[in-house]
């Protein structure tokens, strides 16, 4: 995604012109830039007002009268009395926060479908038991891995890495053992 606005002009014979790409574009045009995740700009040449608000309830209205309908009738009917009350000034914070919540939602459920174990309790507990394992196995230590040193002693590292990944693999049994309870 660019940090910069797709800089649309509107040309006197409402025509839109992509100053990016120089070429002109469609109201579809639009609504495919913006699901890329493109934030847009729409500038009257003549007047060098911003209408992009203007198009993008345009947008909306198109979807909605395809049967595309994203917006509930009690949703609509709402914001028509927002604007004829006192609850106008209140609105627009509300739908922003909303809207807000709502993508951080979809990051989240994205973020679970890509590692859906990751929002598993005891997910982490499990990795590390994994990862203790395969380096017990493979002989492999790093820093801060039990003392490998032979003769003083304590368990050899391979000996007390298995110790521990006995312990983890207890603390995960006992813990699916109380989600299965539940």
């Amino acid at each position: 995604m660019s940090g910069e606005k797709l800089q649309i002009k509107r040309y006197a014979s409402r025509r839109l012109y992509n100053t990016e790409t120089s070429d002109y574009v469609t109201l579809d045009d639009i609504a495919r830039f913006i699901r890329e995740g493109r934030d847009v700009q729409i500038v009257d040449l003549k007047s060098g007002d911003d209408v992009t608000r203007q198009y993008l309830l345009q947008i909306i209205a198109e979807h909605e009268s395809r049967g595309e309908n994203v917006l509930p009738m009690d949703v609509l009917t709402d914001l028509v009395r927002s604007y004829t009350s006192q609850a106008h000034s209140v609105v627009p914070q509300f739908l922003s926060m909303s809207f807000e919540m709502l993508r951080k939602g979809q990051s989240q459920v994205m973020e679970s479908m890509t590692n859906p174990l990751s929002a598993m309790p005891g997910f982490e507990a499990m990795q590390a038991q994994q990862e203790a394992f395969i380096r017990a196995m493979t002989g492999t230590f790093g820093p801060g891995d039990p003392d490998t040193s032979e003769g003083d002693g304590k368990k050899d590292g391979a000996s007390g890495e298995l110790d521990e990944i006995r312990t983890q693999l207890a603390a995960v049994q006992e813990q699916l053992e109380k989600m299965g309870r539940q």
